[in-house]
């Protein structure tokens, strides 16, 4: 059977030569007579990975050495309540609601509250600031209102639903941001583009979209905002202990890092994330042109300064067509291209390991669709 174009926002679509490596080490890994995921995580093979993937990583993203890296259970929803639980110590958070991550985001942050501290909505692209569906733009300077007081400032750099994308790496709102940190969930966009690490307090990510397998999470830290958390959080949740204890107070997720670390290896093939951010606008500007040069056939909603280069949301002019066109693609070999129940229509997710051809034909079929169809 040959391997389908997987268009699925997460878990996303692996670079098919991670995957064979995988398939060639999952017996003996480098000679050791075991898998990876037999071996003790407190062992040489296993500390070999881990601090590869860390060091691999680092350099793909020039952390800074005053950052940790921390690799983390529970996905990015466990750290929507873990991230004041460590960092607010009581005070105020400020929170930036994009799109449905952010919108939960600041909800799983009030239901810690009484214990980490007040979640302030500093700004909502939902109606009359209401956490609201119908996200299709990213806020504007004069909608935003921070607190300079605020613990941190959090935002989702890119919201996988709607298809909404911080475009210029928070450049402009770090400055207006000032002291106070700015926490992002980037988990659907890390690694696609270049980004300055020094200008945020913390970045984490899910590895289920655009590093790995699901059931990892990846944080970065800086060193400062450690040893702030509540007195009563559990010692696994908490990101001073898990940095002093290189995220093994428990047995981490091992097989989840050791395929993480065969991506980042792929991705310094592939000439390292300034490459990679090339071929991602590539793929980007060609899938949207589609959609645009359709004649109204297929819509994109949100706002051109806005757009997700990693996931393309569209609908069609005749919903009544949307079965068809899933089934048509799917028999083209194009699957999970359905949209996210929140919002309908279809969803083509194209991260780092879908490569220029997949989206072609992506592309080829959609005008071929509309020529029939339309």
């Amino acid at each position: 059977m040959s391997r389908v174009w997987n268009f699925s926002a997460g878990p996303a679509a692996l670079p098919e030569a991670v995957l064979t490596q995988v398939r060639d080490e999952m017996l003996d890994w480098h000679g050791c007579g075991m898998s990876v995921m037999e071996m003790s995580h407190r062992g040489k093979e296993f500390a070999t990975i881990i601090e590869t993937a860390e060091a691999d990583l680092r350099e793909l993203l020039a952390v800074p050495q005053h950052y940790k890296v921390l690799f983390l259970q529970g996905g990015a929803t466990q750290l929507f309540s873990q991230i004041p639980l460590n960092l607010a110590a009581g005070r105020s958070a400020d929170y930036l609601v994009t799109g449905s991550w952010s919108k939960k985001a600041v909800e799983e942050a009030r239901r810690v509250a009484p214990i980490a501290g007040p979640a302030r909505l500093a700004g909502s692209t939902a109606v009359k600031g209401a956490l609201a569906d119908g996200f299709t733009r990213l806020l504007r300077d004069e909608e935003i209102s921070l607190d300079p007081g605020a613990a941190f400032l959090h935002l989702c750099t890119n919201e996988t639903i709607y298809g909404v994308e911080v475009q210029d790496d928070c450049a402009a709102l770090a400055a207006r941001a000032g002291s106070v940190p700015l926490v992002a969930d980037m988990s659907s966009h890390i690694l696609s583009r270049q980004v300055d690490v020094s200008r945020y307090g913390v970045i984490y990510a899910g590895a289920q979209k655009n590093i790995g397998p699901s059931g990892l999470v990846l944080c970065i830290v800086r060193e400062d905002l450690l040893g702030k958390a509540v007195s009563t959080m559990p010692s696994i949740m908490d990101f001073r202990l898990m940095a002093e204890n290189g995220s093994m107070i428990n047995t981490p997720p091992t097989f989840g890092i050791y395929v993480s670390g065969l991506v980042f290896q792929w991705l310094k093939r592939q000439g390292g994330v300034a490459a990679m951010e090339q071929v991602n606008i590539r793929k980007a500007e060609m899938l949207y042109r589609c959609i645009d040069e359709s004649g109204g056939f297929y819509r994109n909603p949100v706002e051109t300064t806005s757009r997700s280069r990693m996931n393309v949301p569209f609908t069609l002019q005749d919903t009544a067509l949307d079965a068809v066109f899933l089934a048509e693609a799917r028999d083209a070999g194009l699957v999970s291209l359905k949209g996210h129940k929140t919002v309908g229509g279809m969803r083509a997710s194209i991260y780092n390991a879908m490569p220029e051809a997949g989206v072609t034909a992506l592309v080829d079929f959609m005008r071929q669709f509309a020529k029939v169809h339309g």
